[in-house]
Order: structure tokens, then sequence, then C-alpha cells
């Protein structure tokens, strides 16, 4: 037995989806134009590491919008649960193409911190951060709105490193203060190789939730407890054991064993089965529902788990 997730929302979902993955790409390349004229005017390297990461979003929105695509698809006969793990296999791909952008941007700082460098044009850097940080300011509420709406594993991993975009942008911001007014020149590299540890500690970010959901992960501690409160709370249900869980992009799925009176009709555990379906599916309305009927008493194997 299983319930179903209502047609409009899904619907809702896969529309504010690829408004996401649309809006991503668009700022990302606003940044690329804006930061590489900004580079060549001033040869700061911290504006070269957002510069960098700025293409890594490229490169990683364009994942995610085509992830997305596949992602809200509606289940085929070869897909049956759907095509959520795309999103996972995107966050995957994107945090490769971050780590290796870092590892280059790092291999540039260290290089400038051996030779500092006045940065050429700085007014002209400072007002391009400036901008770049009410576009990515932007876009971050923007998908904030839409991960509430949609659970999606694939715009989250986008925010994670649009999020921080805004630190790097602020970095960027400080070294060409800092190089400008106090002619600090050491700060540029300094605070490129800061950027890089913070495009690092993103990918560890994306890299886990796209490895969880890939692996099958169970859902969290707090969400098994509440399934499980919901289904003994049915006055009918004796017991419960061989609770699963998953999660694949938006998607949730539920599988348990429900224990009833054994003297009970079919018809009547097929209902309380319905029952506990119901009351799962308006806590969790992204989840699909599998519950299976035993006789209460019944000595069988069961997970040790």
């Amino acid at each position: 037995m299983s319930a179903a997730r209502e047609p409009g929302l899904d619907t809702r979902r896969a529309r504010l989806m690829r408004a996401a993955g649309l809006a991503s790409v668009s700022v990302a390349l606003s940044l690329i134009g804006i930061k590489t004229w900004a580079y060549l005017a001033t040869d700061s390297v911290s504006l070269l590491s957002s510069l960098a990461d700025s293409l890594l979003d490229l490169m990683a929105s364009l994942i995610t919008f085509f992830a997305v695509r596949v992602a809200v698809e509606p289940p085929d006969r070869e897909h049956r649960f759907g095509h959520g793990k795309s999103e996972a296999i995107a966050g995957l791909m994107q945090s490769m193409i971050i780590s290796a952008s870092a590892l280059y941007v790092a291999a540039r700082a260290l290089q400038r911190l051996l030779a500092p460098a006045q940065i050429e044009a700085p007014l002209l850097g400072i007002a391009v951060i400036t901008a770049s940080l009410v576009l990515t300011v932007g876009l971050v509420v923007f998908q904030r709105h839409v991960i509430a709406a949609t659970n999606s594993l694939a715009i989250s991993a986008d925010a994670v490193h649009y999020r921080a975009d805004i630190i790097t942008n602020l970095a960027v911001l400080g070294a060409l203060v800092l190089n400008y007014y106090l002619r600090w020149y050491s700060a540029d590299p300094l605070l490129g190789l800061v950027i890089v540890g913070l495009i690092l500690v993103s990918v560890r970010t994306i890299l886990t939730a796209a490895i969880d959901v890939l692996l099958d992960r169970e859902l969290p501690h707090e969400v098994r407890k509440r399934i499980v409160e919901l289904a003994l709370g049915h006055s009918a249900v004796r017991g419960l054991h061989d609770m699963r869980s998953r999660s694949a992009g938006a998607a949730q799925f539920i599988q348990l064993h429900l224990e009833l009176d054994p003297e009970m009709s079919l018809s009547d555990a097929h209902e309380i089965c319905d029952d506990v379906e119901a009351r799962i599916q308006v806590a969790f309305p992204d989840a699909e529902v599998m519950i299976h009927a035993d006789p209460y008493g019944l000595t069988e194997p069961r997970d040790s788990f």
C-alpha cells in the first residue's frame, strides 16, 4: 500500500526548481562577465579567486539546472522511484569541480604571497564586488524560498556555494580596501587563501549530502521518531517493526510493518493501514509510504536495528 503525492504540489515544485536553476545560471553569467572585466583591470589575486569561484558556480549551476530537469520528471517504467537521485549525482560533480578550482586559486595566491604587488584600479574592483554582493544576496534569498517549498538537494547544494560567495565577496572587498587604503599588499593573496578555505568547507557540505542520498542514508532520527509516534498513535496498531526510510531529491520513501490483531479481517487491516498512511502523509507530504500488515505476535526474522 502506498500513498501518492498531490499532483498540484509536484507541478508547483517543478516550476520553482526550474526557476531557481535558471536564476542561478543567469546570476553566474552576470558575475563572470563583470569579474572578468574587473580582474583584467586590477590583476587582483583575491578577485581572481572570486572569478574562479564564479566560473565554478556557472558550471555547478548548469549541472544543477539539467539535474533538476531530470529530477522533476515523474516515475516511469525504468525508474519506478522517480529520478530524484540525479540531484545527488549533480552535487557529487559540483564538489569535484569546485575542489579543482580551489587548488588552482591556492597555487596562484601562494605565488602572489611570495611577490606582493599593488592592485591596479582598486576602485573599479570595489564597485564590481559591491555589485556582485547585491546580485548574490538576491539569488540566495530566492533560493531559500525555493528550498523551503521543495526541499531540493540540487538547489540546496547550489545555495551552499552561493552563500559562501557572499563571504567570499566580502573577503575580496576587504582585500581591495586594505591594498588600496592601507598599502597592505599581502592582504590580497592572504584573503585569497581564506576564500579557498571557505570554498573547500562548502565542498564538504555538498559532498556529504550527496553521498548520504546515493547510499540511501536513513532519514534523521527526529523524523523517524515522529513516524513511529504517528503509526503507534492509531488505537488498533499493537506494534511496529522493520521501518526503513530514505530520500531522493525532494522525495522521501518510508516503509514499515504494522502489527495488528491476528483475528482481524483483511478488509479491516487494509483500512487501518490506509489510515496510518494518511496520518504520515499529512505530516510528510513529500513522502511515499509503504506499509505491510503483520499479525501481532508473529515470530519472524526482523532487523536488529
